[in-house]
């Protein structure tokens, strides 16, 4: 493996550069952004060796995808239109049933391997990039089987390499899981800053009497809303239904505390605590 594409220099795709420079020395690391500034910024850090365009793409050996899952649906079916035979692609998106319909039918859908790093932080742009970001994350491969064999242990070996662990599952199921662990989770940060914006007028207050909880909660609040407006859009049946789950809960949990029903308060929280044990246990 000589040249690498990166299609989309954020957070994802530039902390992929950093950990591909890093393990493989002799890796020349090309990138492709429509931002132009992007693209100077990552040559300005280290990030990529040399822009490039789609014109360079038969010569990748691999391309990584780190674009906004409705990008994703327009250009993969041109990459892979553009790639030689030899070239293995991977996504890096939140969503995968409807990526994975995408390029179904294409000619090329050998050489593409659909991927969902569980990685990422609330910051955007090439500056956002970290080494080590996927070090112990789990990365979700859907339809493996329909990647040809000997382009999907290039791809494989690649996560290995940066210490990922990988977990296989059908495109519909990880969509359907995700939307609970993640879509869900920056869903209630986003709303949970409104709703503290929107009372709290005077934002010195906030600021002044947010502890280490608030923060923590809302930190996502701070991710691109161009990155997760797509997802959304995507995974729009699932997010409608953990969230009419989740707002059941927080109706019944208000619920309660109007009905002065501490004592199952008490029992809902504690019932709760047993998350702890779960998520150590995948650590």
């Amino acid at each position: 493996m000589k040249n690498v594409v990166i299609v989309g220099i954020g957070l994802i795709g530039g902390s992929f550069a950093l950990d591909l420079k890093q393990k493989y020395a002799a890796l020349t690391i090309y990138g492709i952004d429509k931002n132009e500034q992007h693209l100077d910024e990552a040559v300005r850090l280290g990030l990529i060796d040399e822009k490039a365009t789609f014109e360079f793409l038969d010569k990748a050996d691999l391309v990584v995808m780190a674009i906004p899952v409705d990008a994703t649906l327009e250009i993969l079916p041109l990459i892979l239109d553009a790639i030689s035979d030899d070239t293995i692609v991977f996504d890096v998106g939140s969503t995968k049933e409807d990526i994975c319909l995408s390029v179904k039918d294409h000619p090329k859908r050998r050489n593409f391997l659909a991927a969902h790093p569980i990685a990422g932080t609330e910051f955007s742009g090439p500056s956002a990039a970290v080494a080590g970001l996927f070090q112990n994350k789990t990365n979700i491969i859907c339809e493996v089987e329909e990647t040809a064999f000997k382009l999907q242990e290039i791809a494989l070996t690649v996560f290995k390499d940066l210490g990922m662990r990988i977990r296989y599952m059908n495109p519909k199921a990880h969509d359907k899981h995700i939307a609970y662990v993640s879509h869900l989770s920056h869903i209630s940060s986003f709303m949970l800053g409104k709703t503290v914006i929107e009372k709290e007028k005077n934002e010195r207050d906030i600021f002044d009497m947010a502890g280490s909880g608030f923060e923590s909660t809302v930190r996502l609040a701070k991710s691109s809303p161009a990155m997760w407006t797509p997802i959304f859009r995507q995974n729009k049946t699932n997010v409608i239904e953990t969230l009419e789950e989740y707002i059941s809960n927080l109706e019944h949990f208000k619920n309660l505390i109007k009905e002065n029903d501490f004592d199952a308060v008490f029992n809902e929280m504690e019932s709760t605590n047993h998350i702890k044990k779960i998520l150590k246990g995948i650590q």
